[in-house]
């Protein structure tokens, strides 16, 4: 699978769980520690190791196994590290104090919206 398709698994992933708020930071270029983050908000400990697990698990029966993982004992910030593409699932306010589109402001970033938003919105 390549990069861009994991990411795009990745965020289908994330929406199945109601993650909020996912944009895709494109670093290629910018640094070597990744191609591309993701990040997204969830409201609670239990919503940020659903997705988490979620990601995990489905990535995993795929063959995609999760090179590097943090942040299982805080729950406020889980990264998940899958090598050219990584993770990051927020409280919000954790978000906003870590601040990874300011700190990455180089990075194209795009604004992923739920599927299931756009068809709603088609209707």
């Amino acid at each position: 699978m390549s990069p861009e398709e994991l990411t795009n698994k990745i965020a289908d992933l994330i929406f199945e769980k109601k993650g909020r708020d996912v944009k895709l930071l494109n670093l290629n270029g910018i640094t070597t520690i990744a191609d591309y983050f993701i990040v997204c908000s969830a409201d609670s400990d239990t919503q940020i190791k659903a997705i988490s697990d979620h990601i995990d698990k489905t990535l995993k029966d795929l063959g995609i196994k999760v090179w590097h993982r943090e942040g299982y004992t805080g729950l406020n910030w889980v990264l998940l590290d899958y090598v050219d593409v990584v993770v990051h699932i927020f409280k919000p306010e954790t978000r906003e104090f870590y601040n990874l589109e300011k700190l990455w402001g180089d990075a194209e970033i795009t604004d992923i919206v739920d599927p299931l938003l756009e068809k709603g919105k088609k209707k």
